[in-house]
């Protein structure tokens, strides 16, 4: 018997949070042995077209001005009829706020399994956000953390090792598969890149709304990669409120012409092919979708050692790990890459076939299923149980 599962989604605009609750949506619907169902905080964003196509029918919205308002009370009541008219029997939660309407909207009815997820470390929330997160802490019967350091920073806050459960991100192949018919020469035309000049590409994936992803330490660690390989190109994609005070420092820094920020790239894998290293400068990280996307796509990878990335990349194998703000370090590491191609391209293998082994889509969905399958074995036995799983431990 399939039993109802509810993910429910911020929005549709492209985070990692949400690329990796629709990716598990989907990979329950195609593959999975719970019946899959979708509700959002709001509608909007390109993901929704994704969604769309998936046939999950109507996805209800229970839209958000505040949490202090009274129609925050309103939707939180909403949310609780859903769920028990569409007999809901878990509901997952993704990020802060869902994971404080979902958890509050799903006690209210009483849903029988509760999991909520925390993806990153430190750095991203008020101590009011905080202390509020806490408190739908404790109506989950578990969370989900996307890495080892995420859980060992949920423990430090006072969250019960039991209550915790790792499940790696899980990496759809698709995202790093390249366009056969597409030319170097187009894809660099795609991207306003130059052509013809030798220039070698070194990028950066990251979203531009939070100063976490530290942005200006790529950019100081670029001035001085250039300094010892003039032909170095610094490729910034990702959009946000910081674009524009990040595009004034790389012109203080006397970058303009070796710097492009080409925005939110939607064509990822024809980026990663252009690219011959692929860094991360993040302050803080959870578990970061982009070096899962660097590894698949065969790229060596310098990254600021923070969050999960150690628990991904292998220090000396599959690229460098680099302390956090250490921009010395990192344009040292970028420079060592791309004077050794050989070495580089080496590394970029390694890390494809350690993506392949540990964080496939195939190994997430099999390590939520088996949580799904011991959560409701713990808290509800007299429903009746899916066949099929591999109940496992998770740690």
């Amino acid at each position: 018997m399939s039993l109802n599962v509810l993910q429910l989604i911020g929005s549709f605009h492209i985070g990692g949070s949400e690329r990796q609750a629709v990716q598990l949506a989907r990979l329950l619907k195609e593959r999975g042995r719970y019946r899959a169902h979708i509700a959002c905080l709001g509608a909007s964003g390109p993901l929704r077209d994704e969604v769309d196509r998936l046939g999950f029918g109507e996805i209800p919205e229970f839209p958000l001005t505040s949490f202090y308002d009274p129609n925050a009370v309103k939707q939180v009541r909403r949310f609780a009829r859903f769920l028990r008219e569409r007999q809901i029997t878990i509901v997952h939660t993704h990020d802060f706020y869902t994971n404080i309407f979902g958890m509050v909207g799903a006690a209210l009815a009483r849903v029988p399994a509760r999991i909520a997820s925390r993806r990153e470390t430190t750095g991203w929330r008020t101590e009011t956000q905080k202390f509020v997160e806490r408190r739908a802490y404790n109506l989950a019967h578990t969370i989900i953390a996307n890495a080892e350091s995420v859980r060992d920073q949920l423990m430090m806050e006072g969250v019960g090792k039991d209550k915790v459960a790792v499940v790696y991100n899980g990496l759809d192949p698709g995202r790093v598969r390249v366009n056969p018919q597409m030319q170097r020469d187009d894809a660099l035309a795609m991207f306003n890149l130059p052509r013809g000049d030798n220039s070698r590409f070194v990028t950066i994936l990251a979203n531009l709304h939070h100063t976490v992803k530290n942005h200006s330490m790529f950019l100081r660690a670029a001035r001085r990669v250039i300094e010892a390989v003039p032909q170095a190109r610094f490729v910034i994609a990702g959009d946000g409120e910081l674009v524009a005070s990040t595009q004034r420092l790389a012109d203080e820094l006397g970058l303009r012409r070796d710097v492009f920020f080409i925005g939110l790239c939607e064509r990822v894998a024809d980026l990663l092919a252009l690219s011959d290293v692929c860094a991360l400068t993040s302050t803080a990280e959870g578990f970061s979708n982009a070096i899962l996307e660097y590894m698949a796509a065969g790229r060596p990878v310098v990254a600021t050692d923070v969050g999960g990335a150690r628990e991904a990349v292998v220090d000396g194998r599959t690229g460098f790990l680099v302390k956090s703000d250490d921009d010395l370090a990192m344009a040292e590491r970028i420079i060592t890459l791309l004077c050794d191609p050989e070495r580089a391209r080496v590394m970029g293998e390694r890390g494809r076939q350690i993506i392949e082994k540990k964080f496939s889509c195939e190994a997430q969905l099999e390590r939520t299923q088996s949580l799904y399958d011991q959560l409701l074995a713990r808290v509800s036995p007299a429903l009746p149980q899916n066949t099929g799983g591999n109940a496992q431990a998770f740690t």
